[in-house]
């Protein structure tokens, strides 16, 4: 680019002092040499305007990639820069830069949700073994005083009963969303399967549910990332889609796991996606270098699709 210029800058002066020096003689008349000195100048600036778009073009690239750039996503965006040009050094560097900032935040990130999931499993075993049993005595105890009590308390005894059997399923239940058991013993296919049946149960939506047979083996990390994700995805169907149905699938696809959760309901708004449960979700799958899509489907609802890649999930 300096020697360019350079170059450019001795044909403009060259050219200014073969014109003007006194004594110059030349076949051309006056008018003709200032035309020449004139599309010297223009030559002038016209290359170094192409130059400089050149070497400009990659560093605003480079500042819109840092304007846009997301730590959640996986997928690298280099800028186009020429690799000995100092754009390029500097898109060299920015990349490496953006490389050691996913991997610190996905190293962090990992720190927070393993310590969630260790409280979430330390919660969960003191509802069941703590809170879970002395519910379970309260529940027998009413049980020996309604056969004792008078008639005429009996209905009262009854009353109490079914509110503490009422406590305990709630117990229960939050204590298996809190960690899966099924996950940790059945698998991920037989735990989605729960998860669908007593979302369903819960809610009173009309949930499907379509595993893929024979699908590769995955991680621990991977299945836990796939539960919570759909855990999340169903979450959201109940509490903004409006839909009175929601289909969740996982199949292999081209290399890829994907795990879908769609509904018919009216569709996401703007505040949506930028929630705290859809953020949550893109943290988890960037755990696993995946990806998370949240759309609006052209027939109506809403759609959100995880895609791992095979090689990071096993």
């Amino acid at each position: 680019m300096a020697g360019i210029n350079a170059l450019l800058l001795l044909l403009a002066v060259g050219v200014t002092i073969a014109i003007l020096v006194p004594g110059h003689r030349s076949s051309y008349r006056l008018g003709e040499e200032g035309v020449v000195l004139l599309l010297a100048l223009v030559l002038v600036v016209l290359l170094n305007f192409l130059l400089l778009r050149r070497v400009v073009r990659p560093l605003q690239q480079l500042t819109t990639l840092a304007r846009t750039v997301d730590l959640n996503d996986p997928r690298p965006r280099p800028p186009d820069a020429e690799p000995n040009s100092e754009a390029g050094e500097l898109a060299l560097t920015f990349n490496e830069m953006l490389a050691r900032l996913r991997a610190e935040r996905r190293e962090a990130t990992g720190r927070v949700l393993a310590g969630q999931e260790a409280e979430r499993l330390r919660i969960a075993q003191e509802l069941h073994d703590q809170v879970g049993q002395e519910l379970t005595a309260v529940l027998l105890l009413l049980s020996r005083v309604y056969s004792r009590a008078p008639e005429a308390l009996r209905p009262a005894v009854l009353d109490a009963q079914n509110s503490v059997r009422a406590a305990l399923e709630d117990v229960r239940r939050i204590a298996i969303e809190l960690r899966p058991e099924a996950l940790d013993d059945l698998g991920l296919e037989s735990a989605l399967a729960v998860l669908c049946d007593r979302f369903a149960e819960r809610t009173g939506l009309e949930v499907s549910c379509e595993i893929a047979p024979q699908l590769p083996s995955l991680s621990p990390e991977t299945e836990l990332v796939i539960y919570r994700v759909a855990q999340e995805a169903l979450t959201n169907v109940a509490r903004h889609s409006g839909s009175e149905r929601a289909e969740l699938r996982v199949q292999d696809d081209d290399g890829h796991i994907l795990l879908t959760v769609c509904d018919r309901g009216r569709g996401l708004g703007g505040d949506q996606l930028a929630g705290s449960g859809i953020r949550g979700m893109r943290e988890r799958a960037a755990l696993i270098g995946a990806t998370v899509d949240v759309r609006n489907r052209p027939s109506g609802g809403s759609e959100v699709r995880l895609a791992i890649p095979l090689a990071m999930g096993q």
